[in-house]
């Protein structure tokens, strides 16, 4: 995938002119994988410090754009879950929960501008482990981790004025298991609320993308936290059933796929566990006629295409009004020729690598699924690099809301076009699915947003943006997407008793 570039090199020799009609390509622009220091082995963060899993079992975690192994990282067993809730419960009970909302603020606010002057070597390491674009890194996920810890510190020592009593009191240990789409947005996101009103946590991050979490755990040991305050265990999914059904944690915090939520759901179910879940999505992207067609294209790519499509509020469904639907789809293929996909640490990349083999395979599979289904299939003219996990950006237009690529989430840079005549019919179109995260409406009438928002059967509706978000707004979903709230003061909610 090319494009043309503001570089006066041209591609077909130094020194050409601007205004020739000549194909420019960007240089290659490298961030130094110098600036992170990976360690060979990792064991688990529990009481404070590094140690030793007591399972003794590791395995490799791989960087998805080039299959190359960066670290062992500890597979933690029931004994490491112990050994790490059991240090969680003494930290709350000694310290943390007891201490003051101002001091625990201090700690908050040390972890966000550690987090900030380190930003930097974080990008570099989600990048490398996760696959996706540093530019999304540097310029999202490291900015927005830092922010959460920010506003949530602010909260710590105003919580008797939130509306949740005079005095709210935190719930006790929570265990927190977070996905490998956003590793360190999604620990700061669970992390900051809880750490904020009080609890104790233990996080065990995804076993694709542990290396940012790992980071952060020397970040909280340096801003100097309470041995046990937080704890982090590695592993995959037995480590995150053994933390769900420890009886030693009060509160779980779920985010992944709808799939495990309900399996945990079944799980805690009475126990008189609290529990959270941000679950997946099939989220609506609504064109109206008179939207502003060039700002909207930009807005569905952002939609969809962003972080390769491992987003949970990906736009995967474009929804376009009949009388529209040709040009839009026109400008969206004209945008899509511009982007660049490959080395997740060029600066330049757009397009990052798909995360594991098994994340890959589903992606084929249901693109395969769509093309048998009758769906036009559609991408740019797009070289895929020789090793690692990669999946052009893909557009199916003639699709039916029977299709699977129309009711499934494929999580991945797969978007299924369909169109609409009537406001109605893309209320119904759009609500035309279990899941119920986010929407999209794209219109110049802010009555039409108004209604359309008050119609669509979503926990959050973006009007004429996408994927915006910010740490006071709350995020959270219904119907399969799950149930709670994220940031905001509606997300403090789920770390207190009234």
């Amino acid at each position: 995938m090319g494009g043309k570039s503001a570089s006066p090199v041209a591609a077909g020799g130094a020194g050409q002119e601007l205004g020739t009609g000549a194909e420019w390509e960007y240089a290659s622009a490298p961030e130094s994988r110098d600036i992170v220091s990976i360690r060979g082995e990792y064991g688990l963060f529990v009481g404070g410090e590094f140690v030793t899993p007591r399972s003794c079992e590791h395995f490799a975690t791989v960087n998805p754009a080039s299959e190359e192994p960066l670290a062992s990282v500890a597979q933690a067993g029931q004994a490491d879950v112990d050994l790490a809730v059991v240090s969680a419960r003494e930290a709350y009970e000694r310290s943390w929960g007891a201490m003051p909302g101002r001091e625990r603020a201090k700690y908050l606010y040390r972890i966000a501008r550690a987090i900030q002057e380190r930003a930097r070597e974080f990008a570099v390491l989600e990048s490398l482990d996760n696959g996706k674009p540093i530019k999304e890194s540097r310029d999202v996920d490291i900015p927005l981790a830092a922010a959460h810890f920010f506003y949530h510190a602010g909260w710590a020592d105003k919580l008797g004025y939130a509306g949740f009593g005079p005095d709210p009191r935190p719930i006790g240990v929570a265990g927190q298991v977070i996905p490998w789409n956003f590793p360190l947005l999604m620990a700061a996101w669970k992390l900051a609320p809880a750490l904020a009103t009080g609890n104790t946590c233990v996080l065990k991050p995804a076993e694709t993308t542990p290396l940012s979490a790992l980071l952060l755990a020397e970040v909280i040991a340096e801003a100097g936290l309470p041995p046990g305050t937080v704890n982090i265990v590695t592993g995959d999914g037995r480590t995150g059933r053994d933390l769900v059904a420890h009886p030693g944690v009060n509160k779980i915090a779920f985010t992944g796929s709808t799939e495990v939520g309900k399996q945990i759901q079944r799980a805690i179910a009475g126990t008189g566990k609290r529990l959270t879940l941000e679950l997946g999505g099939k989220a609506a992207n609504i064109v109206f006629d008179d939207a502003p067609i060039d700002q909207a294209v930009e807005g569905i790519v952002n939609g969809i295409f962003f972080n390769q499509g491992h987003v949970c509020c990906a736009g995967s469904r474009l929804l376009a009004q009949e009388s529209i639907a040709d040009t839009l789809l026109d400008r969206l293929k004209a945008r899509l020729e511009t982007l660049r996909l490959g080395d997740p640490l060029d600066k330049n990349t757009d397009i990052g690598a798909i995360n594991s083999r098994e994340q890959l395979d589903k992606i084929t599979s249901l693109a395969a699924a769509g093309e048998a289904e009758g769906g036009q299939r559609w991408s740019p003219v797009c070289p895929l690099p020789a090793r690692g996990y990669w999946f052009p950006p893909t557009v199916f237009s003639g699709v039916s809301q029977s299709h699977r690529i129309a009711r499934e989430e494929i999580f991945g840079p797969v978007l299924s076009v369909l169109t609409f005549r009537t406001p109605e019919e893309a209320v119904a179109k759009a609500n035309n699915t279990p899941y119920g995260l986010s929407a999209g409406v794209w219109t110049e009438k802010g009555s039409r947003i108004l209604s359309m928002a008050q119609q669509l059967r979503a926990g959050v509706v973006w009007a004429n943006t996408y994927n915006r978000f910010d740490p006071a707004s709350p995020f959270g979903g219904y119907q399969e997407s799950g149930f709670g709230r994220e940031g905001g003061r509606a997300g403090l909610a789920a770390y207190l008793n009234g």
